[in-house]
């Protein structure tokens, strides 16, 4: 990552299509799908899926901020969730598909509480997204990155809607409908 540049980690379930929706944005620059704030070292994703390690399979955005504001990726992220889910996105279930936004710069948190207040204003149910500092972050597999460029035809928890739309959104403009 360089200066111009800066990062934010999302878990929104299964990270295959979190990736997916995120590269589409214009002012992403680079995506990695891992394994966030769990309790081991260099987890596998055999090790996650027991539900003992405490990791949620999180997506490393890179974004640009003169063509991305994270106050409008965290808006297109939440967009992609159900917010009130309890580890559970789509058909997914277990710890590590839960939500959550992590952070490694403090000086964001105060633009992550604004967004994560109005989504909180829009919800009858409290939020199930953690709001925490990132602790660790550990890569996925090699097969998992870019998952759904290397499989169209996979698995994706996120209607493909959302992918066009996430095309189409301008940082800045009014979002497109979906």
């Amino acid at each position: 990552m360089d200066k111009q540049t800066k990062e934010i980690y999302l878990a929104g379930g299964c990270f295959w299509g979190t990736e997916h929706y995120f590269k589409q944005v214009e002012g992403v620059v680079e995506t990695e799908v891992g394994y966030a704030n769990g309790i081991i070292d260099n987890p596998t994703y055999e090790q996650v899926c027991t539900d003992t390690t405490q990791f949620a399979e999180t997506v490393r955005v890179v974004y640009d901020p003169e063509k991305a504001s994270l106050e409008f990726l965290l808006n297109l992220y939440f967009m992609a969730i159900d917010p009130v889910s309890v580890n559970q996105q789509g058909h997914d279930k277990g710890t590590q598909y839960r939500t959550g936004i992590y952070y490694d710069d403090p000086s964001d948190l105060n633009v992550i509480e604004k967004v994560y207040a109005q989504e909180m204003a829009r919800n009858e149910l409290p939020l199930a997204v953690e709001l925490l500092p990132l602790k660790n972050f550990y890569p996925a597999e090699t097969y998992h990155q870019d998952y759904l460029d290397k499989n169209p035809e996979g698995y994706c928890h996120l209607p493909q809607r959302l992918f066009e739309f996430a095309r189409k959104a301008k940082d800045g403009q009014p979002l497109p409908t979906m």
